[in-house]
This record gives structure tokens, sequence and C-alpha cells, in this order.
């Protein structure tokens, strides 16, 4: 009654109402959960305008020359191989990737993921290379032909192994366990765990690299501020801007004889020169003859190491997978999409055995965090830059040309787009409840020794490492930060009593069946269906 009187008072001291107005201010609220990422202009399905997806392709080709380029530039010199030896394992390399990125596009998982080679399978090959029944080879192309076969041969085992994995389910029984609180570090070292293809080889040319960074990053983040616009040109094609800006800096330094009296390592890095690629590549190549080097040799040894290989390029290309999923605004991947991606993997593996480009495949981590930077996960540009692969790899010159852009300005690229990959997989903490010291614990764990047992094989395989295929296959596994990470969070997931419902909803498992199962949602079918009717033949698939 008092209260009453006095509002009433208060209002007819005011001359104005009879009561007084509570304005409410509302709380604050946290951002809500998205199952799809929102603000990507251009998911999975639906593609950009033409103009728009030719250059958005060109610039997914460009980034796969890092790779492409990288591996054989480490691999090829070793095994007595000269200039035109490298140019046709990239050219053989590059004619692969651009075919097993369509088919993964068409079969695989129907994702916007481009295959490339894997980083992984340096070690088991460097192994082949220093072999010590290669050491009495004299001749240089000699000991190449007789080491190539020798990695073919480990490869087509390796690839075998890969594609039963995928093919017959086996991958597909093992990620169904998988929920978003396992896959949080899954994700996030598939991205951190190539670190040293960052800042570290940024580094061998800094005066290149550090510029290339500085670019990218202010003209996809910051020149926008600068310049108004509607369309996000600056933003989405920064990476040709940054590219063709350091590749002319590098041009300038090399042309006004900067590095003349530079350490040997340091022009190797630098110059724009030293490739070879551009002498060494033929007009024309098409890499469909097998085996161009001789039939294949197998050792027992040799070829366990490169399965060890083959097995952690299994778990780099499903963090790739729910990364490029992520970024293409699509669901979680379902199991058996996964599995029926990485049989396509295997599958390039296998091509690449047969025609000798010494190394397996995997599914591209840079390419799926440049999705994240123009925000298009558009198939069809990944689908035109697989073309671009093609076309650059038969028209040899023209190919060497681009492929002849030095490493570090590709390295800088690298850093934002490893970082976007990490990203992807801290996405799926919106889905755990962080407040839960189960969840602390599994998070904590698995991201310390993702980092700290890999350190410890890295230090003994340079300090004490004596090649031998068990040594190689315990340092392959071991070494990758994805694996350990992965392994872990895994094994503690599954075993802390997941039958508790109050568990599983902490973990997120509750939500995250619904894109286990392939019919459980609507929008499964809508990304991730086979086309041309191969479901009706092949109901596992």
């Amino acid at each position: 009654m008092a209260e009453g009187s006095e509002h009433a008072g208060a209002g007819g001291r005011g001359g104005g109402n009879s009561q007084s107005q509570v304005i409410q201010v509302p709380e604050p609220e946290p951002h809500p959960v998205m199952e799809q990422l929102p603000d990507v202009h251009y998911c999975i399905n639906s593609p950009p305008p033409w103009p728009q997806a030719l250059l958005l392709g060109f610039q997914h080709y460009i980034l796969t020359l890092g790779m492409t380029v990288l591996i054989p530039t480490v691999i090829v010199p070793e095994m007595g191989g000269g200039h035109a030896e490298k140019a046709k394992v990239i050219q053989n390399l590059l004619f692969v990737s651009g075919l097993s990125t369509l088919l993964q596009t068409w079969f695989g998982t129907r994702l916007p993921t481009v295959v490339v080679g894997s980083y992984s399978y340096i070690i088991p090959t460097m192994s082949i290379v220093h072999a010590k029944r290669y050491s009495n080879y004299t001749d240089p192309y000699e000991r190449f032909t007789h080491t190539i076969r020798g990695i073919q041969g480990a490869l087509i085992i390796s690839s075998i192994f890969h594609v039963c994995m995928g093919f017959l389910g086996i991958w597909r029984f093992a990620i169904r366990f998988l929920s978003p609180l396992s896959v949080v570090p899954y994700v996030t070292f598939t991205g951190l765990s190539l670190y040293h293809l960052g800042f570290p080889m940024l580094a061998k040319c800094v005066e290149v690299g550090l510029p290339a960074l500085i670019v990218m990053v202010f003209i996809s983040q910051y020149l926008n501020h600068f310049v108004s616009t509607k369309r996000l040109m600056y933003e989405r094609f920064a990476l040709l801007f940054s590219i063709a800006s350091a590749w002319l800096l590098a041009q300038l330094l090399t042309s006004s004889t900067a590095y003349n009296h530079k350490p040997e390592s340091t022009q190797n890095s630098c110059r724009t020169d030293r490739a070879g690629l551009i002498s060494g590549s033929e007009w024309f190549h098409l890499p469909l003859v097998p085996f161009p080097w001789g039939v294949p040799t197998f050792n027992f040894g040799e070829a366990l190491a490169m399965i060890a290989a083959s097995f952690v390029s299994l778990f780099e290309s499903t963090g790739t997978f729910y990364a490029a999923a992520r970024y293409g605004s699509g669901t979680p991947v379902p199991p058996h999409v996964v599995s029926r991606g990485t049989g396509w993997v295997g599958v390039a593996s296998l091509v690449n055995g047969f025609v000798g480009s010494v190394t397996g495949c995997t599914a591209s981590v840079e390419n799926a965090g440049l999705l994240a930077l123009t925000k298009a996960g558009s198939r069809r540009v990944i689908q035109i830059s697989a073309g671009f692969m093609i076309f650059f790899s038969i028209a040899g010159k023209l190919g060497a040309v681009l492929a002849s852009i030095p490493l570090p300005i590709i390295a800088a690229m690298n850093c934002i787009f490893f970082g976007y990959v990490s990203s992807a997989g801290l996405d799926f903490l919106q889905f755990c409840n962080l407040n839960s010291f189960r969840t602390k614990f599994v998070l904590g764990l698995s991201f310390f020794l993702g980092i700290s047992i890999p350190q410890y094989f890295i230090e003994y395989f340079h300090v004490k490492h004596h090649h031998g295929w068990f040594n190689d296959i315990v340092s392959v596994i071991f070494m990758s930060h994805t694996t350990v990470a992965a392994l872990v969070a895994f094994i503690l997931d599954i075993t802390l009593s997941r039958e508790d419902d109050a568990v599983r909803k902490d973990i997120g498992l509750q939500w995250w069946e619904k894109f286990s199962v392939y019919n459980a949602d609507g929008r499964n079918a809508d990304f991730y269906k086979l086309p041309c009717r191969l479901n009706e033949f092949f109901p596992a698939l």
C-alpha cells in the first residue's frame, strides 16, 4: 500500500501518468550454439559466379604448389636426381593431386577438400633413400632410378592398407566412437602439428617471407577499414595480392644481386632463379605411363614403415575433413562418409606409387584454411582448382613458372591457414560442458601430451636415431602431434564412464549422435550423398 501510494504521488507531482514505468534492462546472454558455421557466403552446394569461382580456384591451386614442390625438393636431390627428375616428380604429383581432388569431390566425402602429397611420409621415404643397398651406385641417375623404384614398392603396399581401412569400413568403425570433446584436440592439432611448415620455413628467407605475412594480414583483415566496399574483394583474394607482391620483392632482390654473396642455403630459399624447374620441365608431359623408372622393388621393413605413415595420414585427412565441413557450413561428417573419403585418399596414394611421386597423399590442411579466409566453401571452386592442377601438370613449362615461387612466401600463407584449421577444432567446444572437471581433464591432458610426446621423439630422432624400419614406425607415429593428441583424447573419452547421461551431455554426445547415423538428419544427404544414384547400387557408401 505504501509503495502504491508513493508511486501515485510521484505521478501526481509530475502531472503525468498515475504509474511509473519500470525499464527492464535485458541480461546479457552467451552466444548461441551453431550447428553450422554462419556467415559463409558460398557453402558446399552453392557455387559463386564463374569469374569469382575461377579466381578462387586459382588461389587454391597456388596454395597447393607449396606442399607439391616442397616434398620433391627435399627428397629428389638426396636420391641423386637433378632438376629434370625433380620437375618430373612434381608434375606427376600435381597431376595425381588434381585427379584425386576431382574423385574426392565426386565420390569421396564430397567436401571442398584438396588432395595433396603428405609430409608424414618423409621419414620412411628418407630411410629408403639412405638405405645401404643404394649406396653402391656411383652414377647419380642410376641411384635415383633404383631408389625411386624402392619408394614406389613401399607406397603401393601402404596404399593398399589405406584403401582397405577406408573402403572396408574399418576406419568407420573406429571414428564412430568420437564425440565433440575428442574431436576438439583432433582437429586443433591437425593445424598445429604443421607448425614447422609455417614460421620456421618462413624464417629461411625472412626478408621475403615476413613482408608476405604482414601484407596478407593487412589486406585480409585491415584494408576494408580504410577502403569501403560492399564486396569482399580484398579479403577474398588476399592470397593473390600477397603472393604477387612478395614474389615481385623476391625478384627485385634477386635481380639486384643482393644474394650473390650469401650462403648457399639462403640463396636456395630466397632467389627466384634457383628452383631449376623451368629449365628441367618439359613443354608437354602426360604422366599416365605406370612405372616410368622401372618395375618397383619391395622390402618388408620399408613397407611396414610406410604403412605407419599411411596410418598417420588417416588421422590428418580425417581432421581436415571435419575442418572443411565446418568452413563449408556443412554438418559434422558422418563416419561412413569419412571412411569413404579416406578410401579415396588411399587410391590417390596408390596412383602415386604407380607414377613415382615419392610420397603418399592426404587432405590438404592449408586449403581447408583458405576456405575460412574466403568464406567460400563451395565444392565447385575446389573442382576448378583441380582443373588447374591437371592443366599445369601437363603444360610443364607454364606450371614451372608458378611452381618457382620461393617456399618462404608459401610458408607465410601457411601461418594463417594452419591457424584457421586449428580454430575449427575449438569450434566444437561450444557443444561441451566446459564447467565439467572431466572435460577439462581430457582436454588438458590430450593437449599437453599432444605437444610433449612428439617433442621427445623429435629430439630422439635427430640425436640418437639410427635408421631401421622399427625405429621409423615408432618415430612416424609418435612424432605426429595429431595422432598422439587424437589417440589420447579418444582413449580417455571412451573409458571415462560414457554410460552416464550427464556425462554424455557434458561431452556433447547426445547432440552428436544424429550426425553419426546417415539418415538421422536430413542435411547429411544434402551435403554428402553420392551423385549418379550410386547409393542405390552401393548402400554401404
